[in-house]
């Protein structure tokens, strides 16, 4: 649960961790990026959650940022007010964990997502997150099959509203044991099994290198079951540098080689000083 729950004073930072903008070379706080075109930038909204919305969106603008991630309908008028689009809608899901794969939560999903959808078209966006929920001692198969049974009760007035609902991959290694869409493959089986245009995945990079590497390639190989990416790096969710393992640019490279016209949304914890500067770094590492 800690990306709907983190705060940035729980993260216990030495300040030995904390590093500078000047020492990363990092656009200055006062210059505006000239960004290229080849990717939608966005950002989750949990990770930067110490900076009020009213204060964080002005500061979008000035980066060059679109949008942003994982922000439910009471806030959606303020991001109207700084014409931030929200890429990924939340809020009609129960937690991360009692999601689609168990039917005793179907009739609780069911409404709320009945209740949402509509929502989330007249407010003029696009895609709604859900999730697969854990195994509990459930097998694949199982839950994959329950998994269809329920969202096939939500997909044809999500086709009616044009709004894609997108379940997210996660790691079941660190961040999230037990849940059950850690893997493209079933991800992908899912899609398949609903036989939906709206009905696609979020693919999480952090999470996928953890659980089954082979990023590009996957991208490669699945893109069209993608609508959404979302980034971190890894091992420790923070910065997407060169402090970590996974190489960004040619990432981003692959998946605007696939035509993707999506939005890739910057999901890392920030470990900066300032941490904008964090998220000025993560654009300019992904302006490819």
């Amino acid at each position: 649960m800690k990306r709907r729950t983190f705060l940035h004073s729980s993260m216990g930072l030495s300040a030995g961790t904390l590093l500078s903008a000047k020492s990363c070379n990092i656009p200055s706080e006062n210059s505006n990026q000239t960004l290229k075109g080849n990717i939608r930038h966005s950002v989750s909204r949990w990770c930067f959650g110490q900076y009020p919305l009213e204060e964080f969106l002005p500061i979008l603008q000035k980066i060059g940022i679109p949008a942003i991630d994982l922000v439910g309908p009471k806030d959606w008028a303020t991001l109207k007010k700084y014409n931030i689009d929200c890429s990924m809608c939340n809020g009609a899901e129960i937690n991360l964990i009692d999601g689609w794969n168990d039917l005793k939560f179907h009739p609780q999903l069911i409404q709320q997502y009945s209740e949402m959808i509509p929502k989330v078209a007249e407010a003029g966006y696009k895609n709604l997150i859900c999730f697969s929920g854990n195994r509990r001692g459930m097998s694949d198969e199982e839950g994959l099959k329950n998994c269809v049974a329920g969202l096939k009760q939500i997909l044809p007035l999500a086709e009616k509203h044009k709004v894609t609902i997108i379940m997210e991959l996660f790691n079941s290694k660190i961040d999230h044991p037990d849940y059950m869409c850690d893997n493209t493959p079933w991800g992908v089986q899912l899609c398949d099994a609903l036989g939906s245009e709206r009905f696609r995945l979020l693919y999480d990079i952090y999470h996928m290198q953890i659980n089954e590497g082979d990023i590009i390639r996957t991208i490669k190989d699945f893109h069209p079951y993608f609508a959404h990416y979302h980034t971190a790096g890894v091992p420790g969710r923070n910065e997407i540098n060169d402090t970590q393992e996974l190489n960004y640019p040619a990432i981003m490279k692959a998946i605007v080689a696939t035509g993707f016209k999506g939005y890739v949304a910057q999901e890392f914890i920030p470990t900066y000083e300032n941490p904008i500067d964090s998220l000025r770094e993560a654009i300019r590492i992904c302006d490819v």
